[in-house]
């Protein structure tokens, strides 16, 4: 797997595109420029990973759009150290800029073949992370509670299940909404019975399937 001084050019450029679509976080920026993007392509579709667009990955899932990872991820306001669980897996590319932060992430994908090549790549660019196979909506309980949870598809409503996983004083980042079009939310949990909702822009994910969201 080749980085060139092209990749790199590209990545920079996209760079700056998400800095003036109003990204701030230095921190989250500057593991986009870390991450090569192309690396979660296959070679015949190269040429698109660093445009600012979702694109598929099969299984019906689609690697999002750089800028969404970017929202997400800021506003999941990640510190070196956190316990971070990921509801979605999907290409392995947000575990990896959560992982080039300094993040502690248990990721969960429900899409078998995704799962493995994922992790596949991963491994081979040397993170340590814990992958999953299952029913992100259910959460990861046995390693529970985080620090911050961040939902990378579109939920029909806010999962109970994550908010008891999410420490108190944690985050979770998760897109609401019907099928088409969601809302992203910031959930702030105040206590062990009570939550902060702040509404956020609006977004177009793929659904959020499981016992706690979309049916299949």
């Amino acid at each position: 797997m080749l980085d060139t001084y092209k990749d790199k050019g590209a990545r920079k450029k996209l760079i700056d595109e998400l800095a003036f679509k109003g990204i701030k976080d230095v921190n989250v920026l500057n593991a986009i420029n870390k991450v090569p993007r192309h690396f979660f392509f296959s070679k015949t579709f190269h040429a698109h990973a660093y445009t600012d667009k979702a694109f598929p990955i099969g299984e019906g899932q689609t690697i999002s759009q750089p800028y969404t990872v970017a929202y997400q991820t800021q506003m999941l306001q990640v510190e070196k150290g956190d316990k971070v669980l990921e509801i979605g897996t999907g290409s392995g590319y947000q575990s990896a800029i959560l992982l080039e932060m300094g993040a502690q992430v248990y990721t969960i994908e429900r899409h078998e073949s995704l799962h493995k090549k994922a992790n596949a790549l991963l491994t081979k660019l040397g993170y340590k992370y814990t992958s999953i196979c299952g029913d992100g909506t259910k959460g990861l309980s046995t390693q529970a509670p985080y620090d911050k949870i961040i939902v990378t598809a579109g939920a029909p409503v806010i999962p109970n299940t994550l908010i008891v996983q999410l420490k108190i004083g944690g985050i979770m980042i998760i897109p609401v909404g019907d099928d088409k079009k969601q809302k992203m939310l910031s959930i702030v949990k105040k206590s062990a019975t009570a939550f902060e909702k702040i509404e956020l822009d609006y977004f177009s994910f793929v659904p959020l399937v499981g016992e706690n969201g979309w049916k299949k």
